[in-house]
């Protein structure tokens, strides 16, 4: 049995056994025209507080990329918003983390279309 979990907007799911390729979060963005054709990419989160993954996610999608984006690392639930808002369609977590962090707090956050900081900041 996996002990890494997959957070989807419906909840948690047991791990797929995918090992798609994990980009650096430093990866150059020269280099990511050459994976648009893959049909899964993790992005590696070595810290909760290195948010380059967030904009290489963002990065890929404004390149076209149409396959699934798996954030992989360290992420916490508080995070997954902005996993979703910026091309990620899944978190890889630990069964560890989701045993400090239940199913529910992240479906809490699962709502990331709804609740968009700017556009409440601008009404």
């Amino acid at each position: 049995m996996s002990d890494l979990i997959l957070v989807r907007d419906d909840g948690f799911h047991p791990h797929d056994g995918a090992e798609p390729p994990v980009l650096a979060p430093a990866t150059p963005p020269e280099e990511l025209v050459d994976l648009l054709h893959l049909d899964l990419i993790a992005i590696d989160f070595p810290a909760m507080t290195d948010g380059r993954g967030f904009s290489l996610a963002r990065r890929l999608r404004e390149i076209g990329y149409q396959g699934r984006l798996r954030a992989v690392g360290k992420l916490i639930a508080d995070q997954y918003a902005m996993a979703r808002r910026t091309g990620f369609d899944e978190v890889q977590i630990s069964a560890e983390l989701a045993a400090r962090q239940p199913q529910e707090q992240w479906l809490f956050r699962a709502d990331w279309q709804e609740w968009d900081h700017r556009s409440r900041l601008a009404g």
